[in-house]
């Protein structure tokens, strides 16, 4: 019994009080950001819907703010023809997901929280108007759209269960991620993490794009915590949550038919996600 206590704590041991230690503010923020969606949530959508062409930096804005929702229902949006593409984009480039919640449970400096959100703004600001003074055939037409349709954020129960479930999700895609690193570094050293995740190496932003484009909560969970534990870069971090829209892209193919238009946005967010990223780190921020 004693050997087996041994080898489970060795795995398991250090893992879980990692994990452990930052729950209780993980529930917190999340308390918090489904107080803002019950809250906020709609009267977003609605000042989004009314703004028009300077959807952008609007949209840049309200993509920000920690909430799931948003991102599907500007898919809707867009599909629907009240807002511009570059709107979306901007909101896409944004939405941090989970990110600014597990910085915040994770008690990073709020300097490195402010920059991130204030880089994503920007990104997304400068992004969404470049593509709307590109792309000027579309036009905008009003029309009636159920703008919560797919994202998940009309679900009832208060605050306290949806908080609850969203703490235990990525509560235990943390313990899988800090257990994988923390046995592959304690085998194989971390050294050989590195070498996976391209440290150093200009091609870093690529791989985090990539991976952002993943229409899942862990990815974003999966980039902030390595980027919290130094395996990446500001940069190559704001490339993979720059490409992560939360739900926003798989509502936008569920809901837009036009796939060509659905790939050309997400052609768009990878290389605005990947230059951005690449020039965040040629000048060392």
């Amino acid at each position: 019994m004693d050997v087996l206590k041994e080898a489970f704590l060795s795995v398991f041991g250090e893992p879980i009080i990692d994990t452990l230690k930052i729950l209780p503010l993980l529930f917190i923020a999340y308390l918090i950001m489904e107080w803002l969606e019950k809250k906020a949530s709609a009267k977003m959508e609605r000042a989004l819907a009314k703004i028009g062409r300077g959807g952008p930096v609007i949209g840049s804005l309200l993509g920000c703010v920690p909430q799931c929702g948003f991102s599907g229902a500007s898919a809707n949006l867009f599909t629907a023809g009240i807002i511009t593409e570059g709107t979306l984009i901007a909101v896409f480039l944004s939405t941090s997901d989970e990110a600014v919640v597990l910085l915040l449970s994770s008690m990073a400096p709020f300097a490195v929280i402010g920059k991130l959100i204030l880089a994503k703004i920007i990104i997304g600001i400068i992004a969404g108007y470049s593509v709307d003074l590109i792309n000027k055939k579309r036009k905008i037409k009003k029309v009636h759209v159920d703008m919560c349709r797919d994202c998940g954020c009309e679900e009832s129960g208060g605050i306290f269960k949806p908080a609850f479930k969203h703490t235990l999700k990525v509560g235990l895609f943390i313990f899988i991620v800090n257990m994988v690193l923390f046995n592959v570094a304690s085998l194989l050293g971390e050294e050989f993490i590195n070498n996976i995740l391209l440290s150093g190496s200009f091609f870093q932003p690529f791989i985090t794009g990539l991976v952002g484009l993943i229409p899942n909560c862990a990815v974003s969970a999966a980039i902030t915590k390595l980027y919290v534990d130094g395996a990446l870069s500001f940069g190559s971090a704001v490339a993979g949550l720059c490409s992560g829209a939360g739900v926003g892209l798989a509502v936008l193919f569920k809901a837009n038919p036009i796939k060509k238009e659905n790939l050309r946005i997400v052609a768009t967010l990878y290389i605005v996600a990947v230059a951005s990223g690449i020039l965040l780190n040629l000048l060392g921020i």
